[in-house]
């Protein structure tokens, strides 16, 4: 699960990159999360993981203030979520995760990224099982925390997927299903927690090599699918 995960954060890093909209897509998300959970981040911990995500990635607050308001005020936007599953250059399996007004629209955005990249978009569930679908907490913490760690989770009845303590941090694997369960009683026991990564993933249960031109032909695929605006989230199996 660790190697999975570093494999996941050197990803992160690198599409983030070509995020250019990444103001636009966190107040999408923002406003999606205030207009289902409520606009109170204190009784929205959606909402309040999402915040704390942008703070993060240097999101100005009026952005995120924007996008609140707007959830306030009612009407807006009516967004939903759309993925799409597979395969990318080199034959990884590749999910993408969207925020839409237009599904007809972004499925064919979506596609064309893939065709235009000699990759072939599947149906639902053609990629998926291949990875684990998981709420990952990354915060500080000593070895001789990590017991206290994994007692809290089990006592919350927390499915605890791994746990790992290393360079003076503590990260928690759990399904996705038992996010605000994992989270909720982190907090509870020990406080208000600064989580240096408060995320649900995707993470590959292995990998799939891509060398040469699949290399080239994959960083335009994430380029040309991090500069749609509905594209939140790419999850991948490449490893180069």
């Amino acid at each position: 699960m660790g190697r999975a995960y570093q494999n996941r954060k050197e990803s992160i890093a690198k599409t983030s990159d070509a995020k250019a909209k990444v103001y636009s897509k966190y107040g999408r998300v923002i406003y999606m999360c205030a207009k289902e959970g409520g606009t109170d981040p204190a009784g929205n911990l959606a909402l309040r993981g999402w915040i704390e995500r942008a703070k993060k990635d240097q999101v100005p607050g009026h952005v995120i203030e924007k996008a609140i308001n707007k959830a306030q005020g009612g009407g807006g936007e009516d967004f939903s979520v759309a993925r799409y599953e597979g395969f990318g250059p080199g034959g990884c399996m590749v999910i993408v995760d969207c925020l839409t007004d237009n599904p007809n629209r972004t499925f064919g955005d979506v596609r064309q990224c893939f065709t235009r990249t000699k990759s072939k978009i599947g149906t639902e569930g053609t990629v998926s099982h291949m990875f684990d679908h998981s709420c990952i907490f990354v915060f500080q913490g000593e070895d001789e925390d990590e017991e206290a760690v994994l007692e809290t989770l089990l006592l919350a009845d927390v499915d605890v997927t791994d746990i790992e303590s290393e360079d003076g941090k503590i990260t928690v694997f759990a399904p996705h299903t038992d996010y605000f369960k994992a989270k909720n009683a982190l907090t509870d026991k020990f406080g208000e927690i600064d989580f240096e990564v408060d995320e649900i993933q995707f993470l590959p249960k292995g990998s799939t090599q891509i060398t040469g031109e699949d290399v080239v032909m994959f960083n335009k695929f994430l380029d040309m699918l991090n500069d749609l605006d509905d594209v939140q989230n790419v999850y991948h199996d490449a490893e180069f």
